[in-house]
């Protein structure tokens, strides 16, 4: 919110000067984000009424301009603004004045015509935009005053940032009201100017959406002043307030969303069918915008239609087929309330963010839109003339915002706060904010006034204490906290030790948005569907992320563009799956790894990472479980994945995550050139532990025993090894494998598993033949259930 700090003091007396009153408004939470002067201090810059103009004699496109700088000063100045004429007042920069951009004056012959100054246009002066004329002054500007004092530039622009809650705060009545409420002040305008109706025209009002507009209020005014331009004060506080001034009737509804918060909306009346209708779009129905873009409307976007169809965006921006132009004589004044909730990502939508947008967005007092419709029309009065018809109010009050009581208690006040407030003390914070406050038995109920939609519950009030009492008269006191025992079971694994042990492998920790690029996430995942946000930050970031591999992938491709060739990154975070017409949350690890498996070294060969490289860092998380040999690696394919190099995880035959080596086709789509392998596991697979029990070393020798058995290519020693574990039951200590055989002397199709079993017995010494038995139990088992043969 950017404002003028005089407009401001015109609506309260303050003796506050800038600095104290910039320090109250931080203070109380509406933060001032900047100061700046209205204008630059234009030195030499003086009001000059032009009394003569003559063509310039050897120039087609320049004048001579006689200029009385008042009393019988006058001088002669060479001028090409086409709107130099006779009785205009406009500034002069006398001989010696430095202009904002730098440019010093002075007198000189131009094409042999002495100038002795310079007509300037407000860009020239760093007053607006306009480069194309002189800046024009009202009739009242006096030859000879300055343009500082003319113009009151001494005045502060002052911009704060607003939280979302404040709308109350995003107009001059609403700063001054929040400033009343803080210093004690009083508000010098009770109530605004109005203006009676002088003629009958008037125009038909429907609400087809009485919940999304509640109320809407319509006057026509016929015979307006085409040729009427907005004086010169309204042009600058407009100015000041970072709005361009365009016409009359635009910078009147402007100059009263500004001043008290409404906004407003003007239609040509020539230009509308009948009457005004407030509905729901029609789907596929399409509307020019006066930005020039043409949207094509979703069904759940309020409108402002007449009998043709879609007129404008309720609440957001006017069509251009029905916009004020040089040619309208009349008009149709709109001043309404529509709900925050209704207007809440509806502009986003369309790509369009206006001042009304904004505040609607937030919340608009229910109660302006009359009072507003008559303060304009007395301002177009003043400007422009016309005849206003009678104000035209529909009105469902049943769908009305409710300001229901609020409950506040002493015993919460002094418990949030820390002091105790003395009663009289909240009587008169709560009367300054606006409320009807009612007190019985150390209970406060209050009624908060109709602009404060921030003010809903307890807490809200004791924040109103809080502030109007002032952050800064709180006494500093040493915070008391109780100290107590976390509960946490032992046999949960925290999140934190998964992360170090994978950052212990050479990994760095990802953070990426939860939106993702909805064609990463088909290519990745063609048959899962996805939840669409309907007002997303971009196209890119359009739908909830289903697996973290698409920002993961997006975070890899980026790193490589910026030649780090050797990437390791994992993500901890929560995916988004639709179910039943609702939402279910899942939180996973995923890693995904490019380049070499260790940093370049001289102690061995340079390669690229393979399958088993991430298969070794996956089970390194499962051994952290203490009961590693419950996860399996099952063959799987899938799209997003390599066909043969792709695996489903599994705990105890359920499946908890996937890895594998990125598809072909998706390596071409990021445009990487080397290989790509994912991993992603269901954190609550691997959230516990086994916890260890104590045994004792055994006081008796340990048999190791080595076996070779040959089996079929497709087993995997994942389930041999299981198998032979089973078999020998608790006399195994230690299974290992350690070699695999494919070459000479086996067949093809067929490999050859080495295992080293390590046997011993916690009760008494194993012989030989016991050995040689369970080795026998062992080769059996491994026969029936694998067709598998002792390799000699």
């Amino acid at each position: 919110m950017i404002f003028s700090e005089n407009w401001v003091r015109q609506w309260i007396k303050l003796k506050l000067d800038t600095a104290a009153l910039v320090e109250c408004l931080t203070m109380a939470g509406l933060e001032v984000d900047s100061v700046a002067p209205a204008g630059p201090a234009l030195e030499q810059v003086v009001v000059g009424r032009i009394t003569g103009v003559t063509p310039h004699p050897q120039a087609v496109n320049l004048q001579v301009c006689a200029v009385m700088l008042g009393g019988r000063k006058s001088l002669d100045i060479v001028c090409g603004a086409p709107n130099a004429r006779v009785g205009l007042n406009a500034p002069v920069a006398l001989p010696g004045a430095i202009l904002p951009a730098g440019r010093m004056i002075e007198s000189r012959a131009i094409h042999g015509v002495m100038s002795n100054g310079m007509l300037c246009s407000a860009q020239e002066l760093n007053l607006g935009d306009e480069a194309g004329g002189l800046l024009e002054f009202d009739a009242d500007a006096r030859p000879g005053q300055t343009v500082h004092d003319y113009l009151d530039l001494g005045d502060k622009v002052i911009t704060i940032d607003l939280t979302p809650n404040r709308g109350d705060c995003l107009s001059i009545v609403g700063i001054a009201r929040e400033l009343a409420v803080l210093t004690g002040g009083r508000l010098k305008q009770a109530e605004l100017p109005g203006w009676p109706d002088e003629g009958e025209a008037h125009i038909a009002i429907a609400i087809d959406s009485p919940e999304h507009c509640p109320r809407y209020v319509g006057r026509v005014m016929k015979g307006i002043n085409r040729a009427g331009r907005t004086p010169c004060w309204m042009r600058e506080r407009l100015r000041r307030c970072g709005i361009r001034p365009i016409n009359p009737v635009v910078d009147v509804t402007n100059y009263v969303m500004l001043e008290i918060g409404q906004p407003m909306h003007a239609f040509d009346l020539d230009c509308l069918n009948q009457r005004i209708i407030v509905r729901q779009a029609k789907p596929g129905e399409a509307l020019d915008l006066l930005d020039g873009s043409s949207q094509t409307l979703r069904a759940d976007t309020l409108v402002i239609a007449d009998d043709a169809g879609a007129i404008a965006l309720a609440g957001i921006m006017g069509g251009s087929a029905s916009a004020i132009s040089a040619q309208t004589d009349s008009i149709v004044l709109e001043s309404a309330f529509f709900s925050p909730a209704t207007q809440a990502g509806q502009a986003r939508h369309y790509g369009l963010h206006t001042d009304s947008s904004h505040r609607f967005e937030r919340g608009v007092d229910p109660e302006l839109p009359m009072i507003a419709s008559g303060y304009a029309t007395s301002l177009l009065k003043g400007i422009v003339g016309g005849t206003p018809g009678p104000m035209v109010e529909a009105v469902h009050p049943d769908c009305l915002p409710k300001r229901r009581p609020v409950e506040v208690r002493r015993v919460r006040i002094d418990k949030l706060l820390g002091i105790r407030l003395p009663k009289p003390r909240i009587n008169k914070i709560l009367s300054r904010v606006g409320a009807q406050v009612q007190f019985t038995d150390a209970t406060w109920r209050v009624t908060p006034p109709s602009y404060r939609f921030d003010i809903d519950i307890e807490c809200d009030l004791i924040e109103e204490l809080a502030r109007v009492h002032g952050y800064d008269k709180f006494p500093a006191a040493t915070p008391r906290l109780d100290l107590g025992h976390l509960d946490a079971e032992e046999a949960t694994l925290n999140p934190v030790r998964l992360k170090q042990a994978l950052v212990d492998r050479g990994f760095h920790e990802a953070i990426t948005y939860s939106f993702v690029d909805p064609q990463i996430q088909d290519r990745l995942y063609p048959e899962s569907a996805s939840i669409t946000l309907q007002n997303p930050l971009a196209p890119a970031q359009s739908v909830m992320r289903i697996s973290l591999w698409p920002g993961l992938l997006q975070v890899l491709s980026t790193n490589l563009n910026r030649q780090h060739r050797r990437v390791r990154l994992f993500e901890v975070g929560k995916t988004f799956h639709p179910e039943n017409g609702e939402t279910r949350e899942i939180e996973r690890l995923s890693g995904i790894v490019s380049g070499s498996p260790w940093p370049e070294q001289w102690g061995a060969k340079a390669r690229d990472a393979d399958f088993y490289d991430v298969k070794s860092d996956v089970e390194a998380l499962f051994t952290l479980t203490g009961v590693p040999e419950t996860f399996s690696f099952h063959p799987v394919e899938r799209p997003g994945l390599h066909p043969g190099q792709s695996s489903e995880i599994q705990l105890n035959g359920k499946s908890v995550g996937s890895m594998g080596q990125l598809h072909p086709e998706l390596q071409r789509y990021f445009d990487i050139s080397q290989s790509v392998f994912l991993f992603e596991l269901d954190l609550a697979a691997i959230k516990y532990r086994k916890m260890p029990n104590y045994r004792g070393i055994s006081k008796f020798p340990a048999i190791r025993r080595d076996l070779a058995v040959v089996v079929d290519e497709g087993i995997p020693a994942r389930n041999v090894l299981n198998s032979i574990q089973n078999t020998v039951g608790e006399n195994l200590t230690n299974l290992e494998l350690f070699d695999v055989y494919r070459r000479e002397g086996i067949d093809s199709k067929r490999k050859s598993l080495a295992f080293s079993l390590t046997l011993q017995s916690y009760s008494r010494t194993l012989i030989d033949s016991e050995v040689d038995m369970i080795i026998d139990r062992v080769l059996n088992e491994l026969r029936d259930k694998y067709g598998a043969e002792l390799r000699t």
